[in-house]
């Protein structure tokens, strides 16, 4: 079995299509007005308007912006690099300035429009680098 996507439900889904493409520089595919996706080489991020709960059982299935729980992580080769270039696009969307982990990644997280949270990290000590070479 392969992990293949992370998908998230959302009231606008404009606005998070704009956050991600601007955020990750990765191409956005539209399929729909309600249904887009980011692929990277290792998953995708899907991206899927409130309207297309009807297709797995109802609008009571999954609640918009309202992820409490999950964190979206993104694997960077200079996460301060990318801290640097999103500063002013950021703003107050950011939680944490690149600190460095105790398990040896450098972390940003920040919040995305709808709340979700998301960790730009870029590995930096042997054990961690080990950790992704595999």
């Amino acid at each position: 079995m392969n992990f293949s996507a992370v998908r998230i439900i959302t009231a606008d889904i404009n606005r998070l299509v704009d956050f991600y493409g601007q955020i990750t520089g990765l191409p956005v595919t539209r399929f729909t007005d309600d249904f887009a996706e980011i692929r990277t080489p290792l998953a995708t991020l899907a991206i899927g308007s409130i309207r297309t709960l009807a297709f797995f059982g109802g609008n009571d299935v999954a609640s918009a912006a309202n992820n409490r729980s999950v964190i979206i992580e993104f694997r960077l080769d200079d996460v301060d690099d990318a801290y640097q270039r999103l500063t002013g696009f950021l703003a107050d969307r950011v939680v944490q300035k690149p600190t460095t982990m105790p398990w040896g990644n450098r972390s940003l997280l920040m919040r995305d429009p709808d709340g979700n949270l998301v960790n730009f990290f870029t590995p930096l000590t042997q054990e961690a680098l080990e950790r992704f070479s595999e």
